[in-house]
């Protein structure tokens, strides 16, 4: 899959609409690159990206705290309101994430 094939490049915050007068410091905020994720849980270098239907199963390495590495499998799932279902290999965390204006 190529980078143009990843239409979930941009910021996001979760679980509420984005605020266009700037940023709420109580929100989480979601940043996706072509080979990053950056969030609350760190940076996440995106390994490998394949689509599912319509849900982008995205293999990660996160470096957590103390140095600490993790691979993963998490789900981005566009929604038709534009929002994306966001959910974790054992869905143990699950997020609806808000596109913010460029």
């Amino acid at each position: 899959m190529g980078e143009d094939d990843f239409p979930l490049v941009g910021t996001y915050t979760e679980n509420q609409a984005c605020k266009t007068d700037g940023w709420d410091t109580g929100v989480s905020r979601v940043k996706i690159t072509p080979r990053d994720i950056d969030s609350v849980f760190g940076l996440c270098t995106i390994l490998s990206k394949k689509r599912e239907g319509a849900t982008f199963v995205v293999h990660v390495e996160c470096k957590g705290p103390g140095g600490s590495q993790m691979l993963s499998d998490v789900n981005f799932t566009p929604r038709e309101d534009k929002t994306i279902d966001f959910s974790d290999q054992d869905q143990t965390y699950k997020a609806v994430l808000h596109r913010c204006p460029d």
